[in-house]
């Protein structure tokens, strides 16, 4: 039988990359919003989108990312990440959709020094950290059927991000200087939209919906931005210096954490997913942008 999927935020990265493979899971009619069709800082259109229509999945991709922007724009960080997260959760219980919701590392002030685990204390250092994470408490306060999923250091094919800066700058540039001191693991959109379709379509995700179960998500290993970097030009074969430096060398409107390694055991065991090295992915993600250049 066919199950309708919601995907809002869907011109961001993770929302595209579900799009991408969308074929690979015919099970699924997916219906595909962004602020042109759901504004969710319009609370009222909010309420009349959902009154003509329900679905039987709900993935909330839409967030405000923009990490320094928001130290300045607080309010409109809130209403997307935190406010409309609360009325969605809210119509997805009265709906009875279940509702997956993407959030960050970056609740965690990255002074932990081992893998942060789900139930690990959270303390935000930036305003975008804040905001998810009253996104996640305002999702765990309405109690929908459905789960939250922390992800990292976000990369695709499409739209702006680490990956394709590097590639764009070392075009361009002889050397650049790249933070060596912020510790975490990069994710490749297209493995975490894989994971999340086939955990929607597992037996086990029907049994565990009912419990607002929060889960860890990024590829496999660990590096710096620094090395991040590397690995990029080593891959695409672009001829640029990196030259690490420390994130008081590089000041920014908002705080990073310095160590935001995420512990993926939990999601690995109850969905029995395997996850992708994040230097194969990001192999796979540059021959997928080189060949879209040719």
């Amino acid at each position: 039988m066919t199950k309708s999927v919601l995907i809002t935020g869907a011109k961001g990265q993770l929302g595209l990359s579900l799009q991408a493979i969308a074929t690979q899971f015919p099970e699924f009619q997916l219906t595909c919003v962004d602020i042109d069709e759901l504004d969710l800082c319009n609370v009222p259109s909010v309420d009349n989108f959902f009154k003509e229509q329900t679905f039987d999945f709900i993935i909330n991709c839409a967030a405000y990312t923009a990490v320094d922007k928001a130290e300045s724009e607080a309010d409109l960080a809130d209403q997307i990440n935190h406010l409309a997260v609360k009325q969605v959760s809210r119509i997805a219980k009265q709906q009875k959709s279940a509702l997956i919701h993407i959030s960050t590392d970056y609740v965690f002030n990255g002074q932990h020094f081992q893998p942060y685990i789900e139930s690990d204390p959270v303390d935000p250092q930036s305003v975008y950290g804040v905001t998810k994470l009253e996104g996640e408490r305002a999702f765990q306060e309405e109690s929908p059927e459905g789960i939250i999923i922390r992800t990292s250091w976000l990369y695709s094919e499409f739209g702006h991000n680490f990956v394709k800066s590097m590639l764009r700058l070392g075009k361009n540039r002889d050397r650049l200087q790249v933070i060596y001191d912020q510790i975490g693991t990069p994710t490749y959109a297209g493995d975490l939209a894989q994971a999340i379709f086939t955990i929607i379509q597992s037996g086990t995700f029907e049994q565990l919906k009912n419990n607002s179960q929060l889960y860890h998500y990024s590829n496999e290993g660990v590096c710096s931005w620094y090395d991040f970097a590397q690995y990029i030009f080593e891959i695409s074969q672009t001829c640029c210096h990196v030259q690490p430096i420390e994130s008081k060398d590089y000041p920014t409107a908002a705080q990073r954490p310095f160590y935001s390694l995420m512990n993926k055991a939990k999601i690995k065991s109850h969905f029995n997913l395997e996850i992708p090295y994040w230097k194969d992915s990001l192999a796979q993600c540059i021959q997928n942008i080189q060949e879209e250049t040719l």
